[in-house]
């Protein structure tokens, strides 16, 4: 399995829909076979430009291991999910 990592930032709402969403990603992952490591929530932050006419937004890295077809579903998910307002998946470099 490769590492990777994903940052996504949630729109500002309730706190258990921002749960919600967060819980909807790590069953993604492990249901298509992925491992999630790690989940740091950096909490509420100001965005350096409106995105979606929202100023704030939740930010998460998620540190995971899976195979390129967990990238794939979770990359299609996360375009279609309305709560996301931005998101990168990045493939760690294996040293």
């Amino acid at each position: 399995m490769r590492k990777y990592e994903v940052i996504y930032i949630v729109k500002p709402v309730e706190e258990e829909a921002v749960n919600a969403v967060v819980t909807k990603f790590e069953n993604l992952i492990t249901n298509n076979g992925g491992t999630v490591e790690k989940i740091d929530r950096w909490g509420k932050k100001r965005l350096a430009y409106e995105i979606k006419d929202h100023a704030d937004g939740f930010y998460f890295l998620v540190n995971f291991a899976g195979e390129p077809a967990v990238i794939a579903e979770l990359d299609r998910v996360m375009k279609i999910t309305d709560e996301i307002l931005k998101h990168m998946i990045i493939k760690k470099d294996e040293k």
